[in-house]
């Protein structure tokens, strides 16, 4: 190969971004989903082995979030797989964001389902096994709480990677809406059993509907944001504006700025100059973190 042949590959954009590593949140969320998996399959097999009801509905349940825990694994491998194809102009980074998307809408189905057995319930009441469902209860209780104990990992990991890990996030929100639901469940049966309040039940079902209508909505909000190239908020737009502009002599006329992944962003900006530099040179001068890994430049000269 020629060194004309080496200069041009040196010019030549790298499309991976980091995206063939394999996340910190990726092992969790496998570990997670196998639990959940595991559970289900114990669950389901109890309740049809014993005729219980409850069993079978909480086994069910576990499986439609195992489902959910399954998209987001999927969609850590694929990113990883196809990190550095060609055909993905910004690489696989918003794989994340859309895996995340699909699983915000499989939280509003389930809320949305919540929400109407509830609203049967009350209509129709129907007999509880209190100590059946209460096993059942605290069994959900203790494996969804392990696994938001596993994909939180401390408030600090939690902050930094579930801000922008949206894949990672949307796994969090499942297990913690299983957590909530099963926390409901059981002070709604502990009321009914000690109190006779069985309206406790179909209520507490709706108030966890709602709340996980809320998470729902965020993470939909959030995930779409990234997917529709949304800029970024307009204080990091200052921040690289101010960096580009020190010289007092070059003048950004047009800046772009978004995200392109967990924790990675892209910026295009037009500089207009009476003493223009190099692209290379305003390229140096992005703050390295604002992690902006791909950037596109167009220098004019003002006397032109």
């Amino acid at each position: 190969m020629s060194s004309a042949d080496h200069n041009y590959q040196d010019w030549q954009c790298d499309r991976v971004f980091g995206q063939d590593q394999i996340k910190p949140g990726e092992r969790r969320t496998l570990l997670v989903l196998i639990i959940t998996a595991i559970t289900m399959v114990v669950e389901v097999t109890a309740g049809i082995w014993f005729g219980s009801m409850a069993l079978l509905a909480d086994g069910l349940h576990m499986g439609s979030h195992a489902v959910a825990m399954g998209v987001s694994v999927f969609a850590y491998m694929y990113a990883r797989r196809f990190a550095g194809d060609y055909r993905f102009s910004f690489g696989t980074g918003k794989v994340n964001s859309l895996a995340a998307f699909a699983s915000a809408v499989l939280l509003g189905a389930f809320a949305l389902i919540m929400a109407v057995e509830s609203l049967v319930r009350f209509i129709t009441p129907v007999s509880i096994d209190f100590n059946k469902a209460l096993v059942v209860a605290v069994l959900g209780l203790a494996v969804n709480g392990a696994s938001v104990l596993l994909l939180g990992h401390g408030h600090g990991d939690h902050e930094h990677h579930h801000k922008h890990d949206h894949n990672l996030r949307a796994a969090y929100l499942h297990v913690l809406a299983d957590a909530l639901t099963s926390v409901f469940a059981i002070i709604a049966l502990l009321a009914g059993k000690f109190l006779s309040a069985v309206w406790m039940d179909p209520f507490m079902g709706l108030v966890g509907a709602v709340l996980v209508t809320r998470w729902a909505i965020s993470l939909l909000w959030e995930s779409s944001q990234v997917l529709l190239d949304k800029q970024l908020p307009e204080h990091q737009l200052t921040e690289l504006r101010t960096a580009l502009e020190t010289r007092g002599k070059d003048r950004i006329s047009d800046l772009h700025l978004w995200r392109i992944g967990p924790g990675i962003h892209a910026a295009e900006f037009v500089v207009v100059s009476n003493d223009p530099k190099s692209p290379e040179e305003y390229r140096q001068r992005i703050p390295s973190e604002m992690a902006i890994v791909h950037a596109s430049i167009e220098v004019n000269s003002e006397d032109r």
